[in-house]
């Protein structure tokens, strides 16, 4: 992916902060950007390359996921100011961090919509070749919206270029506009793409996987159980039989989707977890709660942690020297807990929905769960999520959705924190009476 130097930097030009459609001097001009296929297929590589923003995947965007939430602190001897601001739930709107999230992410989509503006006009494509590459952006797509919309609530959707300074004026969409448009995005990636492929790029199943996500997040349990089933059913992935696996390679039977690094453009997770002493900037570190909560014979303990002294500190992300760990988006437990979630909400068979939480638990070398209720099974499937997906920017999400993020959060103290705040920088430039900032900020 990242070998396309030249186009990503020929769709930088598309996504300067005000100005979405100026042209450096070194790039090639758009109106000659996508002459036949080979030039489409550049175009929905440098789509990909918007997620390794180190706003984004590449550090920031996972990080604040578990750093907002419980998994995560700021360590005293820390320097990040707007890390601690994210640990302790008091954060501005001219956060920088924050900021940074916003706009990596919409120049993403603003990306994916120049590209996808381009399709209908190449010449040589076939109908299915058109088909198929607009389900790939619009999977890209997709993820963007949804991302936003976890952190910031209502945003402005986006389906069209951004294109001079009046386009920035937009209003924001409601919660159920956005969801309506991910969803559209979603079906259809799935009904348009190959069932399976590039672990590092979208397929059938990949959209059949996120929308198990976001119906799961947005309280539509019948869809959510239905498409996580469906890729559950396909046979086409399967649990590493060892927890520490699982991280260990790339691309491997339990990915669904992963963003894709290497040396040339590094992320940062491992640099930012590391501590001092082991060469890492020791910017975030495990809560102790949290270590602590893993019983003695779970193996996603010695599979998570690594030690510096006495001190804690996360290894999923590992490669301090070359940053090249590709992120997992998508992996394949999460289908078993997604769809145990959904059923426990539809009061399903629940020796079906212990079934579905123990084949993660019995990976992890643990015994079955012991819930029998309803209830039980909600506070069991928490518990496992965060234990299972720790440091994978799920928890504050988690936490959010299911509405326990005061309760569970000592420094989340009114519903208003909960959302992130639209960032000082769009309200400065978006005039639009409609892009208004999220209460209690």
């Amino acid at each position: 992916m990242k070998k396309f130097i030249l186009y990503t930097v020929l769709l930088t030009a598309f996504i300067s902060c005000d100005v979405l459609d100026v042209e450096p001097y070194n790039s090639i001009p758009a109106s000659e950007a996508f002459k036949n296929a080979a030039d489409l297929e550049r175009g929905i590589l440098g789509a990909y390359s918007s997620f390794q923003s180190l706003s984004y995947y590449g550090r920031t965007y996972s990080i604040f996921a578990d750093l907002a939430a419980d998994n995560l602190i700021h360590p005293d001897n820390a320097t990040a100011v707007a890390y601690a601001e994210v640990d302790n739930n008091v954060i501005l709107p001219e956060n920088t961090s924050v900021d940074g999230i916003w706009s990596s992410i919409y120049d993403g989509i603003n990306v994916a919509n120049n590209v996808i503006s381009k399709v209908p006009a190449i010449p040589g494509l076939t109908e299915a070749q058109a088909t198929e590459a607009l389900a790939e952006l619009y999977f890209i797509r997709a993820l963007h919206h949804f991302n936003l919309l976890n952190y910031f609530g209502a945003i402005p959707v986006k389906t069209v270029p951004t294109i001079g300074l009046t386009d920035i004026n937009v209003a924001r969409d409601n919660v159920d506009v956005v969801f309506d448009q991910i969803i559209a995005d979603l079906r259809f990636a799935s009904e348009n793409l190959p069932a399976s492929g590039s672990k590092i790029r979208a397929s059938g199943l990949a959209a059949d996987a996120l929308l198990a996500r976001v119906y799961l997040y947005k309280k539509d349990y019948t869809n959510a159980a239905a498409s996580a089933f469906k890729v559950i059913s396909s046979g086409t992935y399967s649990l590493l039989p060892s927890y520490d696996a699982i991280f260990a390679s790339e691309q491997n039977s339990e990915s669904i989707f992963e963003i894709d690094y290497t040396a040339l453009d590094r992320n940062r997770i491992a640099e930012y977890n590391f501590p001092l002493a082991e060469n890492g900037r020791g910017e975030v570190a495990p809560a102790p709660e949290l270590v602590a909560s893993y019983a003695s014979n779970d193996d996603r303990l010695a599979a998570t942690y690594a030690y510096s002294g006495t001190s804690p500190y996360v290894i999923k992300y590992d490669d301090l020297a070359t940053g090249a760990d590709n992120f997992m988006v998508i992996r394949y437990a999460e289908m078993y807990l997604i769809r145990a979630e959904a059923n426990t909400h539809l009061e399903g068979n629940i020796l079906t929905i212990r079934d579905d939480i123990n084949q993660v638990r019995q990976r992890a070398g643990l015994g079955n769960t012991p819930a029998s209720t309803y209830a039980d099974l909600l506070t069991a499937i928490e518990n496992e999520r965060r234990l299972e997906f720790a440091f994978e920017g799920h928890r504050w999400f988690d936490l959010v959705r299911t509405g326990r993020a005061v309760d569970v959060l000592p420094t989340v103290n009114s519903i208003n924190q909960t959302l992130f705040p639209i960032p000082l920088s769009e309200l400065l430039t978006n005039t639009n009476p409609g892009m208004n900032q999220n209460p209690g900020y």
